[in-house]
């Protein structure tokens, strides 16, 4: 599995096809919620992706403080493959990715709830009630920097 980082303008054609590609089957399509996928987030962004020869296997977004959320923040987590380790990988990357690049101290990301025990394990802890974006529940979750 390769490990591929880069910053929107670093992106080839071909890699934001497929990014957009993945996101939208899972996030609109298979969940059945129509919503901006692809917004203005996107170009601030740094693009998290594990690929192997099948192509694109998982995915995540990192944003910078201030975009999306006051901190620094993770989204658009995809698996392909899921409950494979896929996602803790990805999501491991996306840590680093936000310490690293954007200096991160604290992380937060808006959880799906069935998933908020993935988050929980890599040290995320709940800082809201649970809510419902776009028609899923969700909550809030807050990282801050070991050490």
């Amino acid at each position: 599995m390769e490990l591929v980082v880069k910053h929107f303008e670093e992106l080839s054609a071909r890699e934001l096809w497929e990014i957009y590609r993945l996101r939208v089957s899972v996030f609109v399509v298979e969940q059945e919620c129509p919503y901006q996928e692809v917004d203005d987030h996107d170009p601030l962004a740094w693009h998290v992706c594990m690929r192997d020869e099948g192509g694109l296997q998982a995915y995540a977004r990192v944003l910078p403080a201030g975009t999306a959320q006051e901190e620094v923040s993770i989204g658009r987590v995809i698996s392909q493959q899921r409950r494979t380790g896929l996602g803790t990988k990805i999501v491991q990357e996306a840590i680093r990715v936000a310490e690293q690049q954007l200096g991160a101290e604290r992380i937060v990301l808006e959880a799906q709830v069935y998933a908020k025990s993935l988050y929980a394990k890599l040290g995320f802890h709940e800082v809201s009630e649970e809510f419902l974006e776009d028609g899923i529940p969700h909550v809030r979750m807050l990282r801050s920097r070991e050490g």
